[in-house]
């Protein structure tokens, strides 16, 4: 299954929705404002086993990853695709997006289904199964492992809802603290990135040397 062990930060993209005052937020106290409660369970889920904290740095949980989704999600990601097509399913992946849904379409109709496949497998929802059984169950979904289309989706498959939420996932992580995610820039420290410093350019030349200053979010925060 894939990961976001290690994801470029120049590929992440400005965000149009700033998560404002919810740069400390907890976790554990934040209501979400576009998934519904049962939904919120499967993103915490699937968050934590997609960047888990099992390894050098901080996991998806700890880092707020489900907030900046969510955040995301009920201020218009994904706004600017245009849906009118026409559509090819099977399509290349260089001719880009093929799909009828906006980002928030998939997410509902992706999280539905994988509950009905996890509930028909193992008789109990995504979140309530061990960590194995849920890496399974995502590889399966990145694998297109689970059929929706025989669950009754003749469009969006199993492997674009992952998509989707890996890459929202990577965002979240590593993005600036002011969209919700990458909370007190855990992930920047992890990967000794200096985030929005003002200037550095007297450590431009000195090559092999760890950057001994922590980031600064874009609110100027520091870490």
């Amino acid at each position: 299954m894939a990961s976001a062990a290690a994801v470029p930060v120049a590929a992440i993209p400005l965000y149009g929705a700033r998560a404002e005052g919810l740069e400390a937020t907890s976790l554990s106290q934040y209501k979400p404002v576009f998934f519904s409660a049962a939904e919120w369970q499967f993103i915490l889920a699937a968050c934590d086993r997609l960047i888990p904290a099992e390894g050098k740095g901080p996991g998806a949980i700890e880092t707020n990853v489900p907030v900046f989704i969510d955040q995301q999600l009920q201020t218009g990601l994904g706004a600017d695709i245009y849906l009118q097509g026409p559509y090819k399913n099977d399509a290349v992946a260089t001719l880009g997006f093929q799909l009828p849904y906006a980002p928030q379409d998939v997410y509902r109709i992706g999280i539905k289904l994988a509950q009905q496949h996890s509930q028909a497998q193992h008789g109990k929802p995504f979140e309530q199964l061990d960590a194995k059984a849920r890496d399974a169950l995502l590889t399966a979904l990145q694998k297109n492992g689970v059929d929706f289309a025989a669950l009754g989706e003749p469009v969006l498959k199993a492997s674009q809802f992952f998509g989707q939420l890996l890459d929202d996932t990577k965002n979240g992580y590593l993005a600036d603290p002011m969209y919700g995610g990458n909370k007190d820039m855990l992930a920047w420290v992890a990967i000794g990135f200096p985030g929005a410093r003002g200037q550095y350019v007297e450590w431009v030349d000195q090559h092999n040397v760890p950057y001994p200053l922590g980031p600064v979010s874009v609110s100027g925060k520091r870490a």
